[in-house]
């Protein structure tokens, strides 16, 4: 296994403030206190799978990479921004936002279902840093975006092979798995998005659910390519035990593409 990065591996002297895109600075200040807030995932996860100790280890593991994520991408940031303080917009948000407590079991049915929608998920962050790292010119960013690609694509290996260890117990049909995968994509844009948008960009006005959330779709819809998308349905595929490869993934990759140029359109016109 590769050495974990640290903060200290970050070339943050390399940082240049004339190369940050304030439109990017906004969504990272977002994406920052997502990634920070992962105690509370770590806390549901270990509820529904109580008993599985070695899984629980790893599960702990992730939450820790998960946070530092937070933290690298917040002190980018305030390096970027001065004004803001990450420590202030974390507490904002964190006291916004909480998941459920106390789970015992997964609000996806099952634990196989549960195991699905975080590989969907960490395909989602893996294409979403990728896409920050290949639009972006400012040096540390792009350093810190590749790191956390890398680390959300093991987490995407790692829960993928819990998946297959526990669908041999508790097997799934291909029609429950392709509904709890679309219904994980379809809440990218949640309310959690939405908020960390608010608490990290915009505290000092009425919080808006529809609006905020736009705002953030707006911001993060501009740093996307076609082959963005491509790869993270390719991933989702294969968690799904459908073939990544075949026709009908790339057809719906070229819907998924078009898809997300039209609501882009659509938020535009809304915020206008």
């Amino acid at each position: 296994m590769s050495r974990r990065w640290t903060l200290d591996d970050i070339p943050w002297h390399r940082f240049d403030a004339a190369q940050v895109d304030p439109a990017v600075l906004a969504m990272v200040k977002a994406a920052a206190m997502v990634e920070a807030n992962a105690a509370d995932y770590v806390d549901y996860l270990h509820g529904v799978f109580q008993d599985d100790e070695a899984l629980k280890a790893a599960i702990t593991l992730w939450g820790e990479e998960e946070a530092q994520h937070g933290a690298a991408l917040g002190r980018w940031a305030e390096l970027a921004d001065p004004s803001f303080s990450f420590s202030d917009s974390l507490a904002r948000f964190r006291e916004s936002f909480r998941i459920p407590e106390g789970a015992s079991g997964s609000v996806r049915g099952s634990r196989t279902g549960e195991l699905i929608a975080r590989c969907v998920v960490e395909c989602g962050t893996s294409s979403f840093y990728s896409a920050i790292r290949d639009s972006a010119d400012e040096p540390v960013l792009k350093a810190i975006c590749h790191r956390i690609a890398g680390d959300e694509f093991r987490h995407y290996k790692l829960f993928r092979q819990q998946y297959r260890r526990y669908s041999e117990r508790q097997p799934l049909s291909a029609l429950k798995r392709l509904t709890v995968a679309a219904g994980r994509v379809f809440e990218a844009e949640d309310e959690e998005l939405a908020l960390a948008w608010y608490c990290s960009n915009q505290p000092n006005e009425p919080f808006d659910l529809r609006r905020h959330s736009a705002a953030y779709g707006i911001k993060a819809l501009q740093v996307y390519r076609f082959e963005h998308i491509a790869r993270a349905l390719r991933m989702v595929f294969k968690v799904c035990d459908f073939n990544a490869r075949g026709p009908a993934a790339a057809w719906l990759a070229r819907l998924a593409w078009r898809g997300l140029r039209l609501r882009g359109w659509w938020l535009h016109r809304y915020a206008a």
